[in-house]
């Protein structure tokens, strides 16, 4: 049966998600990977600048959605978010890459730790203002806002592969052109790539016919600030209960995944092209997962696909972290690697799919846009801070020391992730069977809270 059929969605709406969506999810893919190797390839092995980078990128993804999403619901309209979003957002990839320039020996800065760590940090926050106002304040509200409860099984089942596909395309082709002609290059092409996105997107996508104008007379300040109105948040106690499983399980998510590529390449040995192949090899065979998962979701089973992807994801960080008792690149190591990365990425991709697709169900159709923010408190803001806060001093103390830098006149250490981070990871990734329980026993006692439809708003 075609997507068309099951989900009553056109063959050109399937179109706009997927060029969009995988738009979208490879420019995040450029930030959460790459931006983390060039700094560790082109400055040094610093920490506390992917600390800096992920901590300010989403303080400034979660401002600019509440932004852009309050804009949103008051005009009734998404599809100019997704078309500048995604043409500046591309545009600042682009700008990103320049630093690379300044990396060089002939550059006065090269060397200089510290102003260049500065320079990545305001480079990658430019990116993640426009990059949320397009995908998250655009492109997530509008998919919401064109499916129904019933029909966001197979666009649930697209959105978690899609940034598994990013990640693969990302890491294979990133490590092919980076070897090849170097970071400015990668850059520069991809972010092209996004801003033709954008381009097409002027005339592909079209709003929902029953998307409407939610304007507050008050102002729009005033209706800005009811996104972080946590009373009417704690009426919808499912959506917070939920929103908290969003949390917990991103915070250990970002205590490892900005170093996985970073570990794969300095601390196992392998090449930038090969721990991309081990990375997708593994990931490509955990995408049935998602298939799987897509079918109890439509019957509105997430408490247990969110369980039992949970304890893929610990299970395959446990078995990551097996890799610190092995040496050398050879075939038990990559056996160790490609089986953990099929747990780690098969329970990522259906704790993902199930979440967005319950947070949809539970939004109120007038706050679709503005809801987005409140999601990526607990989806970006506190994981993204918190988790590269916990790794950093893991790093620092756990990790394998490679290389001494410069820093402010001073010489200081480098340190690549060790073993323990992945098991680290895995210990607070445990704590998120807290909310999940907690969501199964409010659900249980309040079964028609299961998903907020037009009707019962009105």
């Amino acid at each position: 049966m075609s997507e068309k059929k099951k989900s009553g969605l056109g063959a050109k709406t399937w179109i706009v998600i997927w060029v969009a969506g995988l738009a979208g999810q490879l420019a995040w893919n450029i930030e959460n990977q790459w931006f983390n190797t060039f700094v560790y390839g082109k400055i040094g092995a610093v920490p506390w600048i992917i600390t800096a980078m992920v901590s300010v990128s989403a303080i400034v993804t979660t401002f600019s959605t509440f932004l852009s999403g309050t804009w949103s619901d008051r005009l009734g309209k998404r599809k100019p978010f997704i078309v500048w979003g995604y043409i500046f957002w591309g545009i600042f990839t682009i700008l990103f890459g320049v630093v690379d320039f300044f990396t060089a020996e002939s550059s006065s800065l090269a060397g200089n730790v510290v102003a260049l760590g500065l320079m990545v940090v305001v480079a990658d926050a430019l990116m993640s203002f426009f990059g949320s106002l397009g995908n998250d304040a655009g492109f997530n509200p509008h998919l919401t806002d064109i499916t129904t409860p019933e029909n966001r099984g197979p666009l649930g089942a697209v959105i978690a592969v899609q940034p598994v596909l990013a990640t693969i395309v990302g890491t294979l082709i990133g490590g092919i052109i980076i070897d090849a002609v170097g970071y400015f290059a990668f850059f520069l092409i991809m972010g092209t790539f996004v801003i033709l996105v954008g381009v097409y997107c002027m005339w592909a996508v079209k709003d929902a016919p029953t998307l409407r104008p939610n304007v507050d007379e008050k102002g729009f300040w005033h209706q800005f600030a009811q996104a972080f109105n946590f009373k009417l948040l704690w009426q919808n106690k499912l959506l917070l209960i939920v929103l908290c499983i969003f949390a917990m399980f991103f915070i250990s998510f970002n205590i490892y995944f900005p170093y996985m590529t970073i570990y794969f390449i300095h601390s196992l040995g392998y090449d930038t092209g090969i721990a991309g192949v081990w990375l997708g090899v593994g990931l490509v065979i955990a995408i049935p997962f998602t298939l799987i998962a897509g079918k109890f979701i439509n019957k509105q089973k997430f408490v247990p696909v969110l369980i039992v992807a949970l304890l893929m994801n610990i299970v395959g960080l446990g078995i990551i972290s097996i890799t610190g008792a092995l040496s050398g690149t050879g075939a038990a190591m990559t056996a160790v690697v490609i089986l953990g990365v099929i747990f780690v990425g098969g329970g990522y991709m259906c704790i993902y799919q199930a979440l967005m697709i319950w947070c949809k169900n539970l939004y109120p159709e007038s706050q679709r846009g503005q809801l987005e923010g409140v999601r990526l408190v607990f989806y970006v803001l506190v994981p993204m801070i918190s988790g590269p806060v916990i790794a950093e001093p893991i790093v620092n103390n756990l990790g394998i020391y490679i290389a001494e830098m410069e820093q402010n006149g001073a010489v200081v250490p480098g340190y690549t992730p060790s073993w323990h981070l992945f098991l680290i990871a895995a210990c607070v990734a445990l704590l998120t069977l807290i909310p999940i329980i907690g969501a199964y026993l409010y659900q249980k006692k309040h079964p028609e809270t299961l998903y907020v439809s037009s009707e019962q708003e009105a």
